[in-house]
């Protein structure tokens, strides 16, 4: 398989990666990118842009992948609503929508989140339903996965520093959790393995719920 990756320079898109990578059967990576990052694997290649939302410089690179694993997103603590709804609809749409115009037999995979509902009263559920919503709308194959709790399993560092200490202390508990609340917790390898069952599938499903993760990614 060739996979686009978007985010993978986040907690969960580095786990993804790592898990991309130890996959035989995946010949080319692409990593979507806004900044330049080290490539260390000859099967990655960088497809950097200035934002998510400026593709058209990309051109034919953005054609060939039979698979986006778009793993990118703000966090839903702490970010202000208007930038919220602007990184997690207007973004992942933008980059949708141009990766469907150039892959119109490929595959999207977004990570969502546990209780997505666009007539949710939390504003993060809102917008992640009404992404997924509009998402479902594109002439594509499109998947949404729901974790819950995402811990780190591969030593992944949050982008964000303000995150890194309640990673430090909780990520045991949080491993702990996915093994022993498996509707309501995973890991950043279970999700990449889920990915990549989920690409292979011939007709994946077109919602996947925390419960759905473990089992596929086991």
């Amino acid at each position: 398989m060739r996979i686009l990756i978007a985010g993978a320079t986040g907690l969960v898109g580095q786990g993804v990666l790592h898990e991309v990578l130890a996959d035989p059967g995946v010949t080319a990576v692409g990593l979507l990118v806004r900044h330049p990052t080290a490539v260390g694997d000859p099967r990655l290649a960088l497809l950097q842009v200035p934002a998510y939302d400026a593709l058209d410089a990309l051109g034919e690179r953005l054609r060939g992948w039979e698979a986006c694993f778009y793993c990118a997103g703000a966090p839903p603590l702490g970010t202000p609503e208007p930038t919220y709804r602007h990184v997690t609809l207007d973004l992942t749409l933008h980059v949708a929508r141009a990766y469907a115009a150039a892959n119109p037999s490929g595959r999207f995979l977004y990570i969502s989140g546990a209780g997505a509902d666009p007539a949710s009263r939390l504003m993060p559920m809102r917008v992640k339903g009404e992404t997924e919503r509009a998402l479902r709308a594109l002439p594509i194959v499109t998947v949404m996965l729901r974790p819950g709790g995402i811990a780190p399993r591969h030593d992944e560092r949050s982008p964000h520093p303000w995150m890194r200490p309640f990673y430090r202390l909780a990520g045991p508990g949080l491993r702990l959790g996915a093994q022993l609340a498996p509707a309501l917790l995973t890991d950043t390898a279970r999700v990449g393995r889920a990915l990549l069952a989920l690409a292979r599938m011939p007709a994946p499903p077109a919602v996947v719920e925390n419960a759905e993760i473990n089992r596929l990614g086991r």
